[in-house]
């Protein structure tokens, strides 16, 4: 299985009269179509660890390959671009903007990486929203849907650009059992059905258990002996 995402020796420290280093010493390789969980104490780093191999947070050492290239020469405009067309992201929160409709929320990354008309973002996101059986949400604002809807409709916001890679942070941390039971089987069948790579992070033994592979970390650093 190749690698498409790779952390070498990677590191983040926040400067300061007393430096906090959130991660460190991370060397860790992602293969193409895995699920793969990150699990750890509270304060690990695990969603530190997430967000520089989302490109979100610049590294302090060390550096993230996606598909092989160095992305730690890469500027601002070009991270934003890499990050739009190969990676989708899902938050516990789930971040759907209150004031656009579901139908709009799906639509923002298409509009953002601007290569699609109008009437072709239109027509993926309503497609998406199908998927994940919200077909007769979409004119609706997010606060009239349940935690789980939310949730699904922030799933299809993250494959709206057709992304390889979808990175999630504690999806089903705010949901009752019966919605994070859906997340699960959606994220594990992104993997089989479609061949994205999925890196979640996530404190669930029952979420977990359909990941390919865990990923301890505690302190920062990658811990192989690490259970919960």
């Amino acid at each position: 299985m190749s690698a498409i995402l790779a952390a070498e020796q990677l590191g983040r420290t926040l400067p300061g009269e007393v430096p906090v280093t959130l991660v460190q010493e991370v060397t860790l390789e992602i293969g193409r179509g895995e699920f793969v969980a990150i699990m750890g104490p509270s304060g690990s780093g695990k969603s530190s660890l997430l967000y520089l191999l989302g490109l979100l947070d610049v590294p302090t050492a060390g550096r993230v390959l996606l598909d092989g290239r160095d992305t730690s020469g890469y500027g601002e405009d070009e991270l934003a671009t890499t990050r739009l067309q190969k990676l989708g992201f899902v938050f516990q929160f789930h971040f759907l903007l209150a004031e656009f409709t579901v139908l709009d929320n799906v639509m923002l990354p298409m509009r953002r990486l601007g290569v699609q008309t109008e009437a072709a973002a239109r027509q993926r996101a309503e497609v998406l929203l199908q998927q994940f059986g919200l077909h007769d949400q979409g004119h609706k604002r997010p606060h009239q849907l349940s935690g789980g809807q939310r949730q699904r409709v922030a799933i299809a916001r993250a494959l709206a650009n057709d992304p390889p890679i979808i990175l999630a942070d504690e999806p089903t941390g705010n949901l009752d059992s019966r919605a994070s039971a859906n997340v699960r089987q959606i994220l594990h069948d992104l993997t089989r059905e479609l061949g994205k790579t999925v890196v979640a992070v996530t404190h669930d033994l029952t979420f977990a258990s359909a990941a390919d592979r865990r990923v301890g970390i505690v302190d920062g650093l990658i811990d192989p002996d690490w259970r919960a």
